[in-house]
């Protein structure tokens, strides 16, 4: 299921006509967690390949829109294993993330939960995909992965994307026109971004440099 062509990943990614409009896409993620290790493993590699295309970050991060895919909850939910957060972690969390069960179980396939980290990494490419992860608290679910999960690669994978979420961003704080951003402000953007307030905000080329760039090696 490997998408590997950009006219594959614009397939996955953009409504169909012929399907009443469907993203074909929206149709895949809910296997995430899926009793079939095959689905798992095949659908989180295809959501990792549509990130490698920066203009469809929009669509799939969004939560509300014709064109809103909303993998978020898809990737972050497998990630999730009985772990109690306190109220500070999950002032922010996504809906769908808080109030599990106390049953609730991590992926087991370490290679699966690598490669959601990894599409994770990929959506930090822009720095509206930064404010947006930073805004819905996925640092304490990577934090919890790291500690629970006793594999090299996949503490590898968190340190990665820990290292780019929590860095301090060039200008930090001080908008275009020289003042502070204050954290209302802040949070506003974010919840824009997430599609609560409206689609992802700014160009799919904003904000990208030598050390954000990610290559597609498969």
């Amino acid at each position: 299921m490997a998408v590997q062509f950009d006219s594959c990943r614009m397939y996955f990614t953009t409504p169909q006509a012929r399907d009443d409009a469907v993203i074909p896409l929206t149709k895949l993620i809910v296997f995430t967690e899926h009793t079939s290790h095959v689905r798992r493993r095949g659908v989180a590699s295809t959501i990792k390949n549509t990130t490698f295309d920066i203009a469809a970050h929009p669509r799939l991060v969004a939560s509300v829109g014709t064109e809103a895919i909303d993998v978020l909850p898809y990737i972050l939910l497998p990630l999730m294993g009985p772990e109690e957060y306190s109220d500070k972690d999950t002032d922010g969390m996504l809906d769908e993330l808080q109030l599990l069960p106390p049953e609730k179980q991590r992926e087991p396939d370490v290679e699966i939960i690598k490669t959601h980290l990894e599409t994770l990494l990929l959506l930090t490419t822009t720095r509206a995909g930064r404010d947006l992860l930073r805004h819905v608290k996925v640092y304490p679910i990577v934090r919890e992965t790291h500690a629970h999960v006793e594999d090299e690669g996949v503490r590898e994978a968190c340190d990665r994307l820990v290292q780019v979420v929590m860095r301090d961003e060039e200008g930090e704080g001080v908008d275009e026109e020289g003042e502070g951003v204050d954290e209302e402000q802040a949070r506003a953007m974010a919840e824009a971004a997430q599609g609560r307030g409206g689609m992802l905000q700014g160009s799919a080329k904003d904000d990208i440099d030598e050390d954000d760039q990610i290559v597609d090696v498969l």
